[in-house]
């Protein structure tokens, strides 16, 4: 299966797509954020949006219709609020490409297109969701609007694949234990991004160290942190900043040269210091995300490993009804 392909059979279909929605809940759909920017940002004729899928369920927009694009993201395949959001789609006469990693799960029935990807280490960028989801997003205002910088995304994941071993060693090496130690320390963070890496200021808050880790933290965007938020800050405070490589940077580094003279407890990883020059700048801004995430696990797994707290461990979810 391939974006290129899958793009233009689906407008082929419809007679062309005027509304994409994606849809999915938690990892899941941080991992379809950027695609959805990159829609926003640069198609002129194409309406995007990204639900968290209950929503979506619940408060079904007027314009899902014929002219839909549905991309779906369960990890597991079973994740019933993105389930029932595929047959709400369905049901509409939206195109529907739903990922999963579980073949023969509850998502994979054969009533829509189901793009089955492989998980772990060692997989390429381009096969999993955050990659699929930029190629399908770049495929179609590709092949309806003309997209410039298509050739530069696909060079960009691609050399995602380069850039990520050595960022990881690194991250282990400079940030991990200095984290690890500040959590200890800490029972509460601040975690600050801007951009369409605010998805991981968000992933790494609510699913690397909420649901992974039990710790409490608090995710704010770097341009919205001097409109409230900043007043909170003091001595004593922690705080973790993702800087950007993109043309959001502006927007990081005006927080950072905020919190280096208010907060004596400050956590900076810089994009730029990780590789992020060698990814086409005209598509770093959606591939950031990207190795946010990489050093997020990197960050969470040194904190379980001091804390004795398993990534895998939980305590509520999949275990109680809720």
């Amino acid at each position: 299966m391939n974006a290129h392909d899958l793009i233009k059979e689906t407008i082929e279909k419809h007679g062309g797509i005027d509304t994409v929605y994606f849809l999915a809940c938690g990892g899941s759909l941080i991992d379809l954020i950027p695609a959805n920017a990159l829609l926003q940002r640069e198609a002129k004729n194409i309406v995007s949006c990204a639900y968290t899928a209950r929503e979506f369920d619940i408060m079904r927009p007027a314009r899902l219709g014929d002219k839909t694009l549905v991309i779906a993201c369960s990890h597991s395949g079973n994740t019933p609020e993105v389930v029932d959001a595929c047959n709400i789609a369905l049901e509409a006469g939206a195109s529907i490409i739903a990922l999963t990693d579980n073949a023969g799960s509850k998502i994979d029935t054969g009533k829509w297109t189901t793009w089955v990807y492989p998980w772990g280490e060692g997989v390429p960028q381009a096969e999993v969701p955050a990659g699929i989801s930029l190629s399908l997003a770049a495929e179609l205002l590709d092949q309806q609007e003309g997209f410039a910088d298509l050739a530069d995304l696909y060079a960009g994941i691609a050399k995602m694949d380069e850039i990520l071993p050595p960022a990881r060693e690194k991250v282990n090496a400079e940030l991990g234990e200095r984290f690890a130690a500040l959590c200890q320390d800490h029972k509460f963070l601040y975690i600050l991004g801007s951009g369409p890496n605010y998805s991981q200021t968000y992933g790494f808050a609510i699913c690397s160290l909420m649901e992974m880790q039990w710790q409490s933290c608090a995710y704010i965007n770097s341009a919205e942190y001097f409109h409230g938020p900043f007043e909170v800050t003091e001595p004593g405070v922690f705080y973790f900043l993702q800087m950007g490589s993109s043309e959001c940077r502006p927007m990081d580094e005006r927080a950072l040269a905020f919190l280096e003279t208010h907060t004596d407890t400050l956590m900076v990883l810089d994009a730029k210091e990780y590789g992020m020059e060698q990814v086409p700048a005209s598509v770093r801004a959606y591939l950031d995300p990207i190795l946010f995430y990489a050093m997020n696990c990197e960050l969470r797994a040194a904190r379980g490993k001091v804390f004795d707290h398993d990534p895998d461990v939980r305590r509520y979810m999949g275990i109680e009804k809720y």
